[in-house]
């Protein structure tokens, strides 16, 4: 039998065609199988976030009727002031002109998908959470706001509130320095003296770069460094240094210890900042008396503390005031910034347009008469406060004209500048 080429050709290309065609028919299954699969896969997920979005939202959702807005702060605007004032730590015309300085820059737009959060709740929530540090899981239960989307605008209202008082955060100018100045005399006894200057420790949480925030006390935070004027209020704050540095260290690296040194700041002739032993003596910057003082040096420092003794007090007013800085706070650090920023902008616009923000029996007085020091009632409502800094070893001893400078200090404060009650309270 002879082999017919044409015919096993043919029956080859034949049987090539039908293997093709079964492969494709095969690869269609497949791929129909796939399709269908997905798509299952697909609105079964969708069903499951819809049900878990129903389920998530179901009281949320109610915010509008039963929030703490609606409900809660409505009811003390028109009933209890008190309670509102100690709530949100101002009185509602107070609010109402924060909100109209920040609800532009804090108010979102809608969506297709769901109603943005109202500027006045956000800001609600956030001068709540300043005032006491309430967990996001407390601010979600009062405000019907889930913690997530608190936790994502917090920082973000932090740095609003700051941007619209940063007339109240200026650093003086000329005329500023003389009033300053000018109060620290007569109200304080110390004349030449245009601030008085110390640093706290703000703890948060373990950032991701834990060593640069481990502290001295075994804690992490950031520094706040703070130069108070002759009414509390603060002229100049730093908080952009890790918990690692002493407060000399930070006023080192300070944009203000540059401008006292290069005497850019449009001081008046002669002025000096009063400090804590923590910080190095210079010609402008004043610290008491270490090694066993004389009745001279003993009143100096006396005085030195006196007028020192402001900005101790702004910071427990500050704390007071607003209580998440008393807490580790639970963000990142650059936005624990925005949370002090915003406490210090609030504090300095509270004093400035409140005569009622601080009390005679708010800070510390002393009594002449009985030549007594009365605490402010802001030591005895405080459970702790602020940590304080080490003191700081510095290499370089201070100058001979620093040294005469304090010197020339202490001899006025028992000659010419001398107050009759001094004696007794050394």
């Amino acid at each position: 039998m002879l082999f017919n080429s044409e015919l096993f050709v043919q029956c080859s290309t034949a049987k090539m065609e039908n293997q093709v065609t079964l492969s494709t028919e095969v690869n269609k299954v497949i791929i129909l199988i796939a399709v269908q699969c997905v798509k299952k896969l697909l609105v079964s997920r969708k069903k499951n976030r819809r049900n878990r979005k129903i389920w998530v939202r179901d009281w949320l959702s109610r915010r509008e009727n039963l929030g703490a807005s609606t409900r809660l702060l409505a009811e003390m605007r028109e009933e209890d002031i008190d309670g509102y004032k100690n709530h949100l730590r101002m009185l509602p015309h107070q609010f109402d002109e924060l909100l109209s300085k920040t609800g532009s820059a804090i108010q979102k737009q809608d969506t297709h998908m769901r109603n943005a959060i109202p500027a006045k709740v956000k800001l609600e929530i956030t001068l709540r959470y300043l005032a006491t540090g309430d967990s996001l899981y407390t601010l979600e239960a009062l405000h019907r706001v889930a913690r997530s989307t608190i936790a994502k605008f917090l920082p973000e209202v932090c740095n609003a509130i700051y941007s619209a008082l940063k007339d109240y955060m200026q650093i003086p100018g000329p005329e500023d320095w003389k009033r300053i100045e000018h109060g620290f005399r007569t109200k304080w006894n110390f004349p030449g003296c245009v601030g008085a200057l110390d640093g706290k420790h703000i703890n948060i949480l373990a950032p991701d770069d834990t060593s640069d925030y481990y502290n001295y006390k075994g804690a992490h935070s950031i520094i706040l460094l703070a130069l108070a004027d002759d009414d509390y209020c603060f002229s100049y704050v730093n908080v952009r240094t890790n918990g690692r540095a002493s407060d000399g260290g930070v006023y080192q690296q300070s944009k203000l210890a540059q401008a006292l040194q290069n005497n850019t700041l449009n001081l008046p002739e002669q002025s000096v900042v009063v400090a804590d032993a923590a910080f190095p003596l210079k010609t402008y910057l004043m610290k008491p008396y270490r090694t066993t003082p004389t009745r001279k040096e003993k009143i100096f420092n006396y005085r030195l503390s006196r007028a020192r003794r402001i900005v101790e007090n702004a910071f427990g007013i500050l704390v007071t005031r607003f209580r998440v800085l008393l807490n580790a706070i639970d963000m990142a650090p650059k936005k624990v910034d925005y949370v002090v920023l915003a406490a210090c902008a609030l504090h300095n616009w509270l004093r400035k347009t409140s005569d009622m923000y601080i009390t005679q029996r708010c800070v510390d007085f002393e009594d002449i008469q009985q030549r007594v020091l009365i605490p402010g009632a802001w030591r005895t409502q405080l459970r702790q406060a602020l940590e304080g800094l080490p003191r700081t070893r510095y290499s370089n001893h201070a100058s001979q004209q620093a040294e005469a400078i304090r010197d020339t200090y202490a001899q006025l404060f028992v000659t010419t500048e001398t107050v009759p009650w001094q004696d007794h309270m050394i």
